[in-house]
């Protein structure tokens, strides 16, 4: 889809200290398990004491990065917020499954139970900023935050709206680490992110996070960046892989060579880590690339990140072009299209 999608603000909770202040990325240290956390923010300067403490961790995440996004933005009422996440409230979702089997089906707490749907997030915000317009949740694995990215772009090429809400947001439970590292996920020895892209073995390191955008036809008053265009693929051969790349540059009337800065998801994977090493190597050998998943480790919608990421860095540094480039466990495959303008 082409066209120019405004980026207007940002906000992201993340691994780094990423929330307020300056950014300076960090590869983290692990101490026992291969699990990147989020560094919680002070949640009480944006939702009451009262609410905060019957909250989810997820729910406090989203709805804090999405009003931190609007407060950036100086826009108070957005014309649609579409969210994307992968999993939803795992933390509402396990306590209710523990309460039906404690509780033999009897006497249950109604809360975890509506917490653990995956709009709950969606909920809350329009809940807050009593906003009534389109309101939708993705949940599509490795596409959920680029599907809703997609319908954001959708909503504003359509003239349904000006500004859209558009977010992602991610949780990891030692419950859904354990069963995930049962079935080789996450890498068997301890990993540091340091280390990460240079293991040569199975697996990677788990994360989480939220991230939020304003995304507006117009620039508004302090542009971050500019989305001009995103293109999924689904389980391709690497050939069909390179090919929709090829037809993607064209589109958007570039070469590889005018890509000044590449993001990439590569994640340490011997299994999955090839698509990217193959795709550098044929098209942008001399080009800068920066891998975001050492950063904030691997879920569904770490692309939120990457595409914060890719923010911060037009902002501090100027570039022209940047391509983001991420696939979720070999299957999902996305390409994003950024500039300054």
């Amino acid at each position: 889809m082409k066209g120019k999608y405004y980026i207007q603000s940002a906000a992201a909770i993340s691994p780094q200290e990423s929330f307020s202040g300056p950014f300076v990325p960090q590869l983290l240290t692990l101490a026992d398990k291969n699990l990147l956390r989020i560094k919680e923010p002070d949640y009480s300067g944006f939702i009451p004491p009262n609410n905060l403490r019957r909250m989810s961790r997820v729910l406090k995440m989203g709805l804090v990065a999405a009003l931190q996004c609007l407060r950036n933005s100086e826009v108070s009422m957005p014309g649609a917020i579409i969210t994307g996440t992968g999993k939803g409230s795992l933390q509402d979702t396990e306590r209710f499954l523990k309460n039906i089997t404690e509780y033999a089906e009897t006497a249950l707490n109604p809360t975890p139970f509506i917490q653990s749907t995956y709009n709950s997030v969606n909920g809350l915000i329009a809940v807050q900023q009593k906003c009534t317009q389109y309101n939708s949740t993705f949940v599509h694995r490795g596409f959920s935050f680029e599907h809703a990215l997609l319908d954001s772009m959708m909503q504003i090429a359509e003239g349904n709206a000006d500004v859209v809400l558009t977010g992602a947001f991610e949780e990891i439970s030692d419950e859904h680490f354990y069963i995930k590292s049962r079935i080789g996920y996450w890498k068997k020895a301890l990993t540091q992110p340091a280390e990460l892209l240079t293991s040569r073995t199975p697996g990677t390191i788990a994360g989480e996070g939220s991230a939020f955008f304003m995304l507006g036809s117009k620039p508004g008053n302090h542009p971050l960046a500019c989305i001009e265009g995103i293109k999924m693929v689904y389980k391709p051969t690497q050939e069909k892989l390179h090919a929709a790349l090829e037809t993607f540059l064209a589109q958007h009337e570039i070469t590889p060579s005018d890509i000044d800065l590449l993001i990439t998801g590569q994640n340490g994977d011997v299994n999955h880590d090839h698509y990217y090493h193959n795709l550098i190597v044929q098209y942008f050998p001399a080009t800068t690339s920066l891998p975001f998943k050492t950063l904030c480790g691997e879920y569904d919608t770490a692309s939120a990140f990457a595409l914060w990421l890719a923010t911060q860095v037009i902002k501090e540094q100027g570039l022209k072009k940047i391509l983001i480039y991420n696939n979720f466990y070999g299957d999902q495959h996305t390409f994003l299209l950024l500039s300054n303008s």
